[in-house]
């Protein structure tokens, strides 16, 4: 019998991605192992879509690796359910975390507040949140920066990050979120900068930095992004579309850059 799996001459490309490309065939189908291996990646990502946060956990990780104390707080959208279906409710606080940050607010303005949201990967955020505020943590610490206490919500979205850095009396907010799972990527972490949060601000007002994982954006590199992106926001007073980021033009990356392997 002739041999089951025709191989795809491009599959040495493989080991520059995670991405399916070059599986070979079996006659005029996928071959068993990558049809397994994609049904896995699915429930992966659904996995990554329907896991509950752990508030208290994530909690003592983040003041284990900032030493900043963390407010747990939690959006409208009361349950998973409400969650997925209503994503209005997921960009509010409710009621009870509200009068929380109302009692917290001080006369004096904060430089920047973190918020930790669960987003669509609980999972994203268990994983890199912590690692990644002590990177940037060690870049900032030398300059002067008045920081929130660190804010956790569940079933939250991006522009959550706005009404919490309101009532903290934020000048600027960074949320960190999970991403929307990808069939390799289902541990994604997003980051969204805003200068001047407050509700009813769009997209266009926010900074994002996106595929902060082990497999994507390093830890370092998505804290030295992040630091500039910070320090031109204070400085310049902006943020979103009027804001660019020139990291790769500086060419102050913190890693070599990535060769395109088309030209090798």
């Amino acid at each position: 019998m002739d041999k089951p799996v025709v191989s795809n001459p491009w599959q040495s490309l493989r080991r520059f991605t995670a991405a399916r490309i070059a599986l070979g065939r079996a006659g005029v189908s996928q071959p068993t192992a990558s049809q397994l291996a994609f049904q896995l990646a699915h429930a992966r990502a659904r996995d990554a879509v329907h896991l509950a946060l752990e508030p208290e956990a994530l909690a003592a990780a983040l003041t284990a690796a900032c030493g900043l104390p963390c407010v747990s707080l939690h959006s409208a959208a009361r349950d998973r359910h409400v969650y997925l279906q209503r994503p209005d409710l997921g960009r509010q606080l409710d009621d009870a975390s509200r009068a929380q940050l109302t009692a917290l607010r001080p006369t004096a303005r904060y430089d920047v507040a973190f918020v930790v949201a669960d987003g669509l990967s609980a999972l994203a955020i268990e994983l890199n949140a912590a690692p990644f505020l002590q990177s940037l943590m060690a870049r900032i610490a030398p300059e002067q920066w008045c920081i929130a206490p660190i804010t956790v919500v569940q079933q939250g979205r991006v522009a959550v990050g706005d009404e919490v850095a309101h009532l903290l009396n934020a000048n600027a907010v960074v949320v960190l979120i999970g991403e929307r799972p990808g069939l390799s990527s289902p541990d994604s972490m997003g980051l969204y900068l805003t200068h001047a949060p407050r509700p009813g601000l769009t997209d266009a007002n926010r900074n994002c930095i996106s595929n902060v994982r082990a497999a994507g954006l390093t830890f370092d590199a998505a804290a030295f992004k992040l630091h500039y992106l910070l320090s031109e926001s204070r400085r310049r007073q902006l943020s979103g579309v009027a804001l660019k980021d020139e990291t790769e033009n500086e060419r102050a990356t913190p890693e070599a850059p990535q060769r395109n392997f088309l030209l090798e």
